[in-house]
């Protein structure tokens, strides 16, 4: 639960107009040049047409965190921020499983090596075209796209070990059954879960590696999650689980695969980090205070044997193109494709094969946006059509109406402020003590947009827009908290394992303080100006607070939340949000967008 292109034409004959192209691509390269003994025939064409070239090019195609994505997301969520040459920015609308098979298979002609990996999160905190049937919707769709291997993340476990077995293996879901007449066959593509273990046997539930073969080139790919996915997990989704160090991890089976005489090695990490720009094309390798990237990603990059060629990472759903130095100082290639299936990554891997290894210095690599102005995919079309016909009679109905788009950026969103709104409400029909609520921001999954997405009308909320903003099935729970408890949680948001990253819980209405950004940890959350309804907390008191299920067990590092005592146990939460926006809406008098301003911000 956390939260946490232009067409392509032959790479190695327009690298150079790429590069400069107008925001296009960012374009990361570690050197232009071959080893010193390459030779223009060798290395010319990629090797094509010389049957005995040293050096083969082989493409590599990557995403990550498409969280079920099949149609482009709406909102803030459906763009990709492009930086221009002058120094400005633009959004591109961006995403779409129609327009990514599109970029995928252009991407792919005239490559006879070409690989299509992904960096984990493909299913979970899905809209309900995807969400609804447990994501059998999309294994089908990474099965057209031709994704040959994937690592798992930790929305992955959302659903436990034995389904995702289930989207491994095939077979209808143990409680809802069969979707369609026939029966789900399961992924085409290995998920590799290098570090998640069965506790029982310490043996990985999954492939922990798999290798890609043609003629004779081989590239082997460990995949991990982030060692913290517990965290971030429902406690049900990790029973019976253990996650090791993901460097550890990936260090072990580098050599298990150099055993096996396969030395070109690309790990799959869902672990990432934070570009100094929020722009896909940002250059990631520029100099200059401030610059590159930072987070959890650059100390896994640095400590990664040298035996790993390149890094496919994600989780953090920013996108970047960088160079980070491995253990033996040398840069190697890390990407993310931000989230949603709005971007994807093109990396050229130099194949050598007097050593069977990966010439690093010709590695090169670019972000590319997935434009809605190419044609839409004809078989992704049938195949959203098949699943959203399946899901209308339950998707469509009307569960409310908004005056503008609610958003979901920002430190404190109005969507999350709506949400921890719905939660009080319902919160005070389960007992009428209840205080306040919080809600993480990690659960928010997606705005609510004014315009209409189908033929609902615009400013109409449907049950299936209301799916996308809270996919998780968590419930509304209640508990007694004192007033330290209280002021402890809110320190917590930026301090403990959340000092580095801040998760600011989004307030319900009448909860306001001050968060000073110019000060460390928790001293950040100013005690004296927390205030409920225009009083102070009181240290001594007892205050009911409403959270979903999944804070109130202590995830997202707010342990103190798993402390409260007088559990009381609601509906779930997309249920608490239809009932608040029914209450409180209606065609002639839609509710609007919360101010967001519970939280006044001191940077």
């Amino acid at each position: 639960m956390s939260a946490t292109s232009h067409q392509h034409h032959s790479r190695r004959r327009t690298y150079a107009f790429v590069a400069a192209a107008a925001g296009l691509a960012t374009v990361g390269a570690l050197a232009a040049a071959l080893p010193a003994t390459a030779t223009p025939e060798s290395a010319g064409k990629g090797g094509h047409g010389h049957q005995f070239s040293r050096y083969q090019d082989v493409q590599l195609l990557s995403f990550n965190d498409l969280h079920g994505n099949l149609e482009p997301p709406a909102g803030s969520s459906g763009r990709v921020t492009e930086l221009q040459p002058d120094g400005t920015t633009k959004t591109v609308d961006a995403g779409g499983v129609e327009y990514l098979a599109t970029h995928l298979r252009q991407a792919r002609e005239g490559e006879k090596y070409s690989i299509t990996a992904a960096g984990g999160d493909m299913v979970g905190a899905s809209p309900l075209i995807s969400g609804l049937f447990h994501d059998e919707p999309t294994i089908e769709a990474l099965n057209k796209l031709d994704l040959d291997v994937t690592s798992v993340g930790n929305h992955e476990f959302d659903e436990g070990a034995r389904e995702l077995a289930r989207l491994q293996n095939g077979g209808c879901h143990p409680t809802a059954g069969c979707y369609t007449d026939k029966k789900f066959k399961g992924a085409d593509f290995p998920y590799l879960a290098a570090n998640a273990l069965d506790e029982k046997t310490g043996k990985p539930i999954l492939k922990p590696y798999w290798v890609w073969k043609k003629k004779d080139v081989k590239v082997g790919f460990i995949g991990v999650t982030l060692e913290d996915t517990p965290g971030v997990v429902s406690a049900e989704g990790v029973k019976g689980l253990k996650f090791k160090d993901e460097v550890e991890t990936i260090n072990k089976y580098a050599k298990v695969l150099q055993r096996q005489g396969v030395k070109s090695i690309v790990a799959l990490i869902h672990e990432g980090g934070a570009p100094a720009s929020a722009s896909y094309n940002y250059d990631c390798d520029a100099p200059g205070a401030g610059d590159g990237i930072s987070g959890p990603i650059v100390d896994i990059a640095k400590n990664v044997t040298p035996q790993v060629d390149a890094l496919v990472t994600g989780h953090t759903h920013a996108a970047y193109v960088c160079t980070i130095d491995d253990p033996a100082g040398k840069p190697r290639m890390v990407t993310s494709a931000a989230s949603f299936g709005r971007l994807y990554t093109d990396t050229t891997l130099t194949y050598d094969r007097f050593t069977g290894d990966i010439a690093r210095t010709a590695v090169k690599s670019a972000n590319h946006v997935v434009t809605r102005d190419v044609p839409k995919a004809p078989d992704m079309t049938r195949l959203i059509d098949k699943w959203n016909t399946l899901a209308a009679p339950i998707g469509n109905r009307a569960i409310g109406y908004i005056s503008g788009d609610i958003g979901n950026i920002g430190t404190e969103s109005p969507i999350g402020d709506l949400i921890a709104d719905a939660q009080l409400a319902h919160g005070k029909e389960l007992d009428p003590e209840t205080d306040l609520a919080l809600m993480n921001p990690g659960g928010v999954r997606a705005p609510l947009t004014y315009a209409a997405k189908g033929g609902e009308g615009d400013g109409v909320v449907t049950y299936a827009e209301g799916f996308t903003v809270q996919p998780f099935s968590n419930t509304v729970n209640l508990q007694d908290f004192t007033g330290a408890q209280l002021i402890q949680v809110l320190k917590e948001q930026v301090s403990g394992t959340n000092a580095a990253a801040p998760k600011v819980l989004q307030p319900s209405a009448g909860l306001t303080y001050t968060l000073d950004l110019t000060k460390s940890g928790a001293d950040r959350v100013v005690t004296d100006s927390i205030k409920l309804n225009g009083a102070a907390i009181d240290p001594t008191a007892t205050y009911r607070v409403a959270t979903n299920s999944f804070l109130a067990g202590g995830g997202d590092g707010f342990p103190t939340l798993g402390q409260g005592t007088n559990d009381l146990v609601g509906s779930d939460d997309l249920t608490a949000l239809e009932k608040y926006l029914t209450a409180n809406s209606s065609a002639a008098n839609p509710i609007a967008p919360p101010a967001a301003n519970r939280i006044t911000v001191v940077k």
